[in-house]
């Protein structure tokens, strides 16, 4: 599992000109699911992404986690996180789930953050044409894959 996460003061996903979903201060997370992803890949990266501590604190230093400024989650699943440039110019996605894999990791993903998080997150639709849009925050943006705990 790869998640691109995305410091923010605001985030939206817009599908077929409606807002889906919308956050004001917190994180966009941009979030590959692989074929081998398992129960063991959401919790730790659900924790990892909870307890962040890259907001800033009263002296400006990135010392707070999402919980410590109330902040927000908005989760858009993003396949293209798994592309593979090693062979010509077209990328290759075949470390990413197909759908009949991924959807069911997906919905596990949020109901884990929703209730780790103690509340509701903003979501995309898995497999839909997504315009997100961003102010990130900083910038800070922090990839982690849960495949190379570092």
């Amino acid at each position: 599992m790869i998640a691109v996460i995305q410091r923010v003061s605001e985030a939206s996903v817009t599908i077929d000109q409606q807002v889906k979903g919308a956050i004001n201060q917190g994180l966009l997370v941009l979030l590959g699911i692989a074929s081998e992803d398992n129960d063991e890949d959401i919790e730790w990266l659900v924790k990892k992404i909870i307890n962040l501590r890259i907001f800033g604190d009263e002296e400006g230093k990135m010392n707070l986690s999402l919980n410590d400024v109330v902040g927000d989650i908005l989760l858009i699943s993003q396949f293209t996180l798994h592309a593979s440039t090693k062979k010509g110019n077209r990328p290759s996605y075949i470390k990413a789930a197909k759908p009949d894999v991924a959807i069911p990791i997906y919905k596990r993903f949020i109901k884990i953050m929703e209730k780790q998080l103690g509340k509701p997150i903003s979501t995309g639709e898995f497999g839909a044409d997504m315009k997100v849009r961003l102010l990130n925050d900083g910038p800070v943006t922090i990839m982690i894959d849960t495949k190379n705990k570092q």
